[in-house]
């Protein structure tokens, strides 16, 4: 199958304001491109790009003052199948993990361990180890948090969202890697597109998706602790130790987000 994936966002900024931006489909998705997600602004300005210290690639612009318009429009190959399950993979022993995942065992801004340790050893010290325990904390957090966009502020950490008991997507990643860390397993927050597809189509407007992977058996796995089922067609954007990583768009200067829209749906392959 093959999916097409875009934005548009605009920005009023009233001075020439540098920004970073996180909305280059990953690396790891390169060969799946059908058509490339060249990033556009109106007006055309410079753009230079870096990698990140998670391997994500970051584009630099410097947006003039008035009004900028980013966007992209992409092809995207899938193989339409749902994220994998395996119930079969081990959690690894802490001095067992490759060193590479250490990082994603610690606390950092959004997902606060030392807050949520003992939380998470009452809750799931009894799950089974592995896969069963990560589900565990993805069967937790769906069943524990309401989404609602009126619920989300960019300033709620995975400790504010497990008191409130409301949040919106990010929200459900950054509370199910706090305790997938708190447990000692790896985690680490992933954004991208995530569309409508195999299931109802849902009345709101699109948004960028947040899900999280987890070191089990000997590699990544998907989870998704928002709507905690598996779902076909992720195009996976960027990675990182949470949201503060693989923030859509950092901005240094005063701004104000004038549009946003975002598309992620299923095209027909051509004849």
């Amino acid at each position: 199958m093959q999916i097409e994936v875009g934005y548009e966002i605009i920005y009023d900024v009233p001075q020439p304001t540098p920004m970073l931006l996180a909305l280059t489909i990953h690396h790891s998705r390169a060969s799946d491109l059908v058509a490339p997600d060249l990033l556009r602004t109106e007006p055309s300005v410079p753009v230079s790009g870096y990698r990140d210290l998670f391997g994500n690639w970051i584009s630099r612009i410097v947006a003039p003052a008035g009004r900028i318009r980013l966007a992209t429009r992409a092809v995207v190959r899938d193989s339409g199948l749902p994220d994998p399950i395996h119930p079969e993979a081990i959690q690894h022993p802490v001095q067992d993990l490759p060193e590479e995942t250490l990082q994603f065992l610690l606390g950092s801004r959004y997902c606060e361990t030392d807050r949520l340790t003992e939380i998470a050893w009452r809750l799931f010290g009894t799950a089974p180890t592995g896969w069963g325990r990560v589900q565990a904390i993805c069967d937790f957090v769906h069943r524990h948090l309401s989404f609602g966009y009126a619920h989300a502020r960019p300033t709620k950490t995975a400790f504010e969202a497990y008191e409130e008991g409301t949040g919106v997507c990010r929200d459900f990643a950054h509370l199910a890697v706090a305790f997938c860390r708190c447990m000692n397993i790896p985690a680490r927050y992933c954004t991208g597109y995530l569309g409508d597809i195999g299931v109802p189509a849902m009345d709101a407007p699109m948004d960028f998706s947040g899900w999280f992977e987890a070191y089990l058996g000997g590699t990544w796995s998907t989870f998704d602790a928002r709507f905690n089922v598996p779902r076909i067609g992720r195009v996976l954007l960027a990675r990182g130790r949470d949201a503060a990583d693989v923030a859509i768009a950092t901005t240094f200067g005063p701004n104000t987000l004038a549009g946003f829209t975002v598309i992620a749906e299923e095209v027909g392959d051509p004849a």
